[in-house]
């Protein structure tokens, strides 16, 4: 019989695993000897603090990131044959705008249970936190990179929201985060309320939700922190 495949949240940021993570998640962690991980280095200093120190070396990891091509992504399929293994994220939940996907589908079309486990997930508390519509909500991803595409796409949002009364959510590559900031606030209708969610559950955790208007006044400085967008017209 093959295994399961356990889906394993991570910490959003540097915090200690305990700190936002129930201890039954983390004691699955640690009752498993495989792992398919976005980036290897970064699981095991996770797994270390949650626990396993001094026993990381006796692990299996396997990456799977944007990188992995779709054949590697099958070849996954016959780690399941030792029994259970455990997906890991860079932060967050997986399979969650993350490559882990790929490998839950695969465990689908293949009748090998999949597992999700609680943990933090940064869309859900920035919704939460926004003070936007909680009833009627969509992730839209990544917006393009070009300032002009970026500005259509802004608009296309926008409208959406309008059309569906519905709060669109989408996130940036922190390097870009206050190119996107200023388009929101310039390209957004005055009325429009955008929040701003980063570095969330961090002690520098920065929430804040004003109207496009209200922005323009005085944009803020985010910088390369982890950062999640949400507007509702």
């Amino acid at each position: 019989m093959k295994g399961k495949l356990y889906l394993i949240p991570s910490p959003l940021g540097g915090e200690e695993p305990r700190e936002v993570l129930p201890e039954t998640v983390l004691e699955r962690a640690r009752s498993l000897k495989t792992f398919v991980v976005e980036e290897v280095r970064t699981a095991r200093r996770y797994l270390s603090k949650a626990g396993l120190k001094g026993h990381i070396d006796e692990l299996r990891f396997f990456t799977l990131n944007e990188h992995t091509r779709p054949e590697e992504v099958e070849e996954l399929l016959a780690i399941f044959d030792d029994g259970d293994a455990g997906l890991i994220t860079e932060a967050g939940l997986p399979a969650v705008a993350d490559p882990g996907a790929q490998l839950v589908a695969l465990c689908h079309r293949h009748g090998i249970k999949v597992v999700p486990l609680v943990g933090p997930s940064s869309l859900m508390l920035a919704l939460m936190a926004s003070g936007l519509d909680g009833q009627s909500f969509a992730f839209a991803g990544y917006l393009p990179a070009k300032t002009e595409e970026r500005r259509r796409a802004i608009h296309a949002v926008e409208k959406r929201s309008a059309e569906l009364h519905q709060t669109q959510i989408f996130i940036e590559t922190p390097y870009r985060n206050d190119a996107l900031m200023k388009d929101l606030a310039e390209a957004c209708r005055p009325t429009t309320r955008i929040c701003i969610a980063a570095d969330i559950t961090l002690p520098d955790e920065m929430i804040l939700t004003k109207t496009a208007a209200e922005w323009r006044k005085a944009l803020p400085t985010i910088g390369k922190r982890p950062c999640v967008f949400l507007i509702l017209v």
